[in-house]
């Protein structure tokens, strides 16, 4: 049986959480630092996940089995290499491994040596301004320039006229997310998709295929952001192209990681962008996404404690699915009002009780916290409402059913999630 920590306080986490607890191996689950809806499934606890030291201390008095990382700062961090010293099991990838996410150009080189389907691409080092500005002045459009370190998903600008490329590489040169360079790629065609697969460092299993939304308005107007919904599994991932991507770019990243030293274990988010039977990788994370967890851990049936713990200790156990695609599943964000930019926190939530009462529907708690047993919008992105349907049209039905029950002075959210698919 496993007693689990589980790192984060959003909306991915509160889904792994309630997969996690509902594993028939899972003994205790504890999360750091959570939030109140992950508190319904976990216990909370204040602990500085920064602190390395810390997080081992509590997992040594508390006799943790297995730490699931969900955010990719702490990945970043080191967290799973400083956990790993002390021999506790960590469903996450060590920090060289994580640089498939922390690093474009890193993963942009990686790919190029293990020929890894991707847009053609140019790396500008942090004091190489001038030469990627002369780069975008020179490029065909559309160009996608894109800051080279973590940008919480906002550091990608897709440029169709020229004024907008040089702009985006000064305002990554001013340091705006960091002092990191850029990689300038060429434009790809098609549509985005997302594919999971857990990993154990020499083995993988892939989960259902997800379509996230990432502008803030209809139609995939507006600004970038961390995502507004997300459905699963995208009819646009078929088998051949599910086989496509297992070949040629999870297995060959799998391998190459492990000929390089840097094994990686933990959950590989392959961001594709399909045309047609072509597919290529627009970015990797190393961690799940967010908000696609919601979608693609609704429509999985298996014991997820005893599959991370498996991918964990380097013997990946698929016994303990019995499905990665049982029925369909919508999530649709509830977002405040401003968000990418500025928003009003602090305002009152209701009717979320209500939007539960169709048993088919679970509200993800992300931007949220609990003064008083009040609760509180804190957030750009605050909940997630996600539905399961025999249909894909059936759970976008109830997911919007659902949004309609709940209120807060500041609620937006788009009204097309999953239509490209329907």
């Amino acid at each position: 049986m496993e007693r689990i920590l589980l790192i984060g306080s959003g909306g991915r986490e509160h889904a792994l959480a309630k997969a996690l607890v509902a594993s028939e191996s899972c003994e205790k689950l504890w999360a750091a630092p959570g939030n109140p809806g992950i508190a319904r499934e976990a216990e909370c606890v204040t602990l500085n996940i920064s602190d390395h030291v810390a997080v081992e201390k509590f997992c040594m008095r508390h006799d943790v089995t297995l730490v699931v990382i969900g955010p990719e700062q702490p990945l970043a961090e080191g967290l799973a290499d400083a956990l790993r010293a002390e021999n506790i099991d960590v469903f996450g990838p060590s920090k060289a491994a994580a640089q498939l996410e922390t690093s474009k150009g890193f993963s942009k080189d990686f790919m190029r040596r293990h020929h890894v389907p991707t847009a053609p691409y140019q790396r500008f080092d942090a004091g190489q301004y001038v030469e990627a500005r002369a780069a975008v002045e020179m490029h065909d459009l559309p160009v996608v320039i894109k800051y080279d370190g973590l940008a919480a998903g906002k550091g990608v600008v897709v440029a169709t006229e020229r004024h907008q490329a040089i702009e985006a590489v000064e305002m990554m040169y001013k340091g705006v997310f960091g002092d990191d360079g850029v990689v300038i790629e060429g434009f790809l065609k098609g549509e985005e998709a997302s594919v999971f697969a857990i990993c154990d460092g020499r083995d993988f299993v892939v989960l259902a295929p997800a379509q996230d939304h990432k502008r803030s308005g209809d139609g995939d107007t507006g600004k970038n952001t961390g995502g507004m919904g997300a459905y699963a599994p995208a009819p646009i991932v078929t088998h051949t192209i599910t086989e496509t991507v297992s070949e040629k770019v999870i297995r060959r990243v799998i391998d190459g990681m492990a000929a390089e030293g840097m094994p990686f274990v933990g959950c590989l988010f392959c961001g594709l962008m399909i045309d047609g039977e072509d597919v290529n990788v627009v970015e990797f994370n190393v961690r799940f996404g967010d908000p696609e967890t919601q979608a693609v851990m609704s429509v999985l049936d298996a014991d997820v404690a005893a599959l991370f713990a498996s991918a964990a200790r380097g013997s990946l156990d698929v016994s303990v699915i019995r499905s990665t695609h049982m029925g369909f599943a919508c999530n649709v964000v509830l977002a405040s009002k401003g968000y990418p930019d500025a928003f009003e926190k602090g305002l009152p939530i209701s009717g979320i009780e209500a939007a539960e009462g169709d048993p088919y529907v679970t509200v993800y708690h992300a931007g949220t916290r609990a003064v008083d047993d009040v609760l509180l919008t804190s957030g750009g992105r605050v909940l997630g409402v996600t539905a399961l349907g025999d249909t894909l049209a059936q759970a976008v039905a109830r997911s919007y059913a659902a949004c309609d029950k709940i209120s807060y002075d500041s609620k937006y959210h788009r009204t097309d999630i999953a239509k490209r698919a329907l």
